[in-house]
């Protein structure tokens, strides 16, 4: 049962981390807007566009920067109880100061659940539409850069079949120099080939342009030719070139089968799928060592006041930030554990939450 005291601290916390997102999320619209309210006018965005890219934008901004706010809102409050000796009186009634903790472990359970379930539906539609955005109208060749390195690619689809193509088109949604090799046993069945193959999404249908299958006989080889062929091909339009941020906007599910998918592939840019997937799990976590440090930092009445405990939380919830992305990066672009790069700012961060709580039970 909660107490009286309970209830209060954990009003505290939950109003006072909304208050910070209602309160940070309007600044970063009116910085964002600023930066890019003139390639909005010279592209002649229509409103109900830019309407739903700063609804997608909330939510990633939010997501993007939930340590920071989570963080600052428990040293904001936990300063307040502190200053005005709450602290001191809760703590000499005979509560420990383990359970003083209480309904603060409780509200980062709430903020934990939410931000899990978040990540795992909510937030990666809100990638698409934020980075769909962004590359179809403010950067510049934007549809090509989505598409990363798209020239030359050669994948393999399935347990049988790879595919090549040499460039892609993402507004007619054509490939040009389109080859699939079929094999069997190790051995080449068959092998399509085409100067341009586009996607029908009406019929759901690739159409092949002067297309060639050779099929390999033990004699002869069969060859059938034909200037334009539609083909029901098994697999998706974005095995041929997916872009460059199509981890963050798939679900769980979605995203774990594409990893899955990716791994029998043998894609390059598994580590980065990786990242993505990690980080749905460890963030969350994140809330409960944020929420200890915050707690074991701010409980103490400084000479300096609130000052000091937001100046001290400011510096340890940007070096969290910063590992985060240091690792998260070095995982992506080297052969580091992406795993391990995940999980390091919150396994770091955790001995310094068990230290800082130690020293503040004293």
């Amino acid at each position: 049962m909660l107490t009286i005291i309970d209830k209060y601290i954990l009003k505290r916390y939950l109003g006072t981390f909304s208050v910070m997102l209602l309160l940070f999320a309007p600044i970063g619209i009116v910085i964002d807007v600023s930066e890019k309210v003139n390639k909005m006018l010279e592209n002649k965005i229509p409103f109900m566009d830019i309407a739903f890219y700063y609804y997608n934008f909330t939510i990633y901004f939010i997501n993007s920067l939930f340590p920071i706010f989570l963080f600052l809102s428990v040293i904001w409050f936990t300063s307040k109880l502190a200053n005005n000796t709450e602290i001191i009186a809760i703590l000499s009634s005979g509560i420990s100061f383990t359970r003083f903790l209480r309904p603060y472990i409780i509200g980062a359970t709430i903020v934990s659940l939410f931000v899990l379930l978040m990540g795992f539906f909510i937030v990666p539609a809100a990638s698409e539409g934020y980075n769909n955005f962004r590359y179809t109208y403010l950067k510049g060749n934007g549809k090509e850069l989505m598409r990363g390195e798209n020239t030359n690619v050669y994948r393999q689809i399935n347990d049988h079949d790879f595919i090549f193509v040499n460039s892609f088109n993402e507004e007619s949604k054509t490939a040009f120099n389109f080859t699939l090799e079929h094999f069997e046993k190790e051995k080449l069945t068959y092998k399509i080939t085409a100067s341009r193959i586009k996607w029908d999404p009406k019929k759901k249908i690739y159409i092949l342009y002067d297309y060639t299958k050779r099929t390999v006989g033990e004699l002869n080889d069969v060859l059938e030719k034909s200037p334009e062929k539609n083909v029901a091909f098994k697999f998706e339009l974005a095995d041929l070139t997916p872009v460059v941020y199509i981890a963050e906007t798939l679900t769980l599910g979605k995203l774990i089968d594409f990893i899955e998918k990716e791994r029998k592939r043998g894609s390059g840019n598994i580590n980065t799928y990786l990242v993505v997937l990690y980080k749905k799990y460890s963030v969350p976590v994140s809330a409960f060592i944020l929420t200890i440090i915050a707690v074991a930092v701010s409980s103490m009445k400084r000479r300096g006041g609130m000052g000091t405990n937001l100046a001290i939380g400011i510096a340890i919830a940007f070096s969290f930030v910063f590992f985060d992305k240091i690792f998260g990066t070095l995982a992506e672009k080297s052969t580091f554990s992406p795993l391990l790069a995940v999980w390091f700012p919150n396994i770091v961060f955790g001995i310094l939450a068990v230290y800082l709580l130690r020293n503040a039970k004293r």
